[in-house]
């Protein structure tokens, strides 16, 4: 998988993009973004990394984060109607804040399911397994903010084609 990357041949699944920075012992932001050259990052709106595209025209966009060891995630998420995203368990002590900007979206987090109408906020363990779903007829857009604690000291469970 690494020299097909390599070549351009493949287009690396978030997944893949997972394991390959915490194999690397470096925060997912640190492998798809330039170096940067000063203290403050700025991601000018349409430039951050799309990293989830859905079949319905559903986006995942990474759009700022932090350098390991405690890396932060912040992504700008919007799911098309009918569209859903799965996700298995990121490394321990990961934990997830959402809120939402329009529409609704349900999560599903280790067998619980929460719906969530816009402006509404929830904060679970990216440790166990979660899925956001839209199972509404209108587009839903929230952001998404990912503390994984540690990345590089232990290994990811997400498997490349989630």
């Amino acid at each position: 998988m690494l020299v097909n990357v390599e070549q351009g041949a493949v287009n690396p699944s978030v997944g893949t993009l997972l394991l390959l920075s915490d194999a690397l012992g470096i925060g997912l932001p640190a492998l798809v973004e330039p170096p940067a050259s000063r203290a403050a990052k700025l991601t000018r709106s349409g430039q951050g990394a799309v990293l989830w595209t859905g079949d319905a025209g559903g986006r995942g966009v990474l759009v700022a984060g932090t350098e390991p060891p405690d890396v932060v995630e912040l992504w700008d998420w919007t799911l098309a109607p009918g569209e859903r995203h799965d996700s298995e368990a990121h490394s321990e002590g990961t934990r997830e804040l959402l809120h939402v900007q329009d529409g609704a979206v349900a999560i599903e987090v280790g067998g619980d399911h929460y719906d969530l109408a816009k402006g509404d906020a929830l904060s679970f363990p990216g440790d166990a397994p979660h899925a956001y779903i839209n199972s509404t007829d209108v587009p839903t857009r929230f952001s998404l903010t990912v503390f994984e604690p540690g990345v590089g000291a232990t290994h990811r469970t997400e498997t490349p084609n989630a």
